[in-house]
């Protein structure tokens, strides 16, 4: 922790200097910490199963930490850097393919735009397939989907991004081993691409990755519409083969400037992934609230998970066994944003 203020320091006078040179340095982030429990289970690790749904954060019992996220982008002409830390149990799961300290990097790379139409990555940078990402202060709802939690986190490689004019966009990339963050163990490639459009209020981008090595191909849409000024629709879509399958809708009302009600509703078939078992699945149901206070929100969530066979322990005593096809849950998050 101290490393990383130290960090936070010295890219606070970096950016003062490179003002003062025309270069720019932006420095932003997050801050969140939770409360969750399970609402028809025993929160016991001794007399429970799965006490949490199978996704990727916001998963850990009582009052939990998430993480620090600190993101400092500089930019100097056509060339740029972004290095991107994190801190906290969120942090490491999301770089699980990473040992310490190298685990605190969640991005760092660099790019160069080379003309207007053309932009060059060469680094580790979140993935472009999937709805939700990593941080929580990008996301409404504070826990995330089975389709996010078993896609790629990140890519290691390069990507060059094209704007292709009318709103059209496209990416080619190679990259490591899909989580292989910090070097290629099997000198194996993973190729991906991108087809983007966004025009108006509507955004869609179909997404594709191939890894020949180990015979493996996902498919990914994700799409989002802001209907009114007030009411905003999301679909995430999905096919890995061999793996999962599965599809999410994204429903966001706002009912004030600070207020606002989202629901996610989640379909995810496993294939192999082992996440459930094999030709199971699980439709999940989430609904968030989203209070904002300045750079604060605060995210009560209720959440039930069903399952297609009853896979939940939802009690296990010496006199009790109890199976159950649901796990309901509720989660109290606050997330603060700079």
């Amino acid at each position: 922790m101290k490393n990383l203020l130290t960090l936070i320091f010295t890219l606070s006078t970096i950016g003062l200097m490179a003002t003062t040179q025309g270069d720019t340095l932006k420095i932003s982030g997050s801050i969140d910490t939770y409360f969750r429990t399970n609402l028809n289970s025993t929160n016991d690790p001794e007399n429970g199963g799965i006490l949490a749904p199978g996704t990727s954060f916001a998963n850990l019992p009582g009052f939990s930490l998430g993480m620090v996220n600190v993101l400092g982008e500089y930019e100097s002409g056509k060339v740029g850097a972004v290095a991107d830390l994190v801190v906290g149990p969120r942090g490491a799961e999301a770089v699980f393919g990473s040992a310490a300290p190298l685990n605190l990097v969640n991005q760092l790379y660099v790019y160069y735009q080379a003309t207007k139409k053309v932009k060059f990555t060469l680094g580790n940078f979140n993935t472009f397939l999937g709805y939700e990402v990593i941080s929580p202060a990008s996301n409404f709802n504070y826990s995330t989907s089975y389709m996010f939690s078993y896609g790629p986190f990140s890519h290691t490689g390069l990507k060059a991004d094209f704007d292709l004019g009318s709103g059209f966009t496209g990416m080619l990339g190679v990259f490591n081993p899909t989580d292989a963050t910090d070097f290629n163990p099997s000198f194996d490639f993973v190729y991906g691409t991108q087809l983007g459009y966004e025009k108006g209020d509507f955004g869609g981008w179909l997404n594709f990755i191939y890894d020949d090595a180990n015979e493996f191909t996902q498919v990914d849409f994700t799409g989002g519409y802001q209907a009114t000024e007030k009411f905003y629709v999301g679909l995430n879509a999905t096919s890995a083969s061999d793996n999962f399958y599965g599809a999410a809708a994204y429903l966001q009302v706002a009912t004030s400037d600070a207020l606002a009600v989202g629901v996610r509703g989640e379909f995810f078939a496993d294939e192999g992934v082992g996440v459930i078992g094999e030709g199971e699945s699980v439709f999940d149901f989430t609904v968030s609230l989203n209070y904002k206070s300045g750079n604060l929100t605060i995210i009560p969530e209720a959440r039930i998970d069903a399952l297609s066979s009853e896979l939940f322990m939802v009690d296990a005593t010496a006199t009790n066994l109890a199976m159950s096809k649901n796990l309901s849950s509720f989660v109290l998050a606050a997330v603060y944003s700079f």
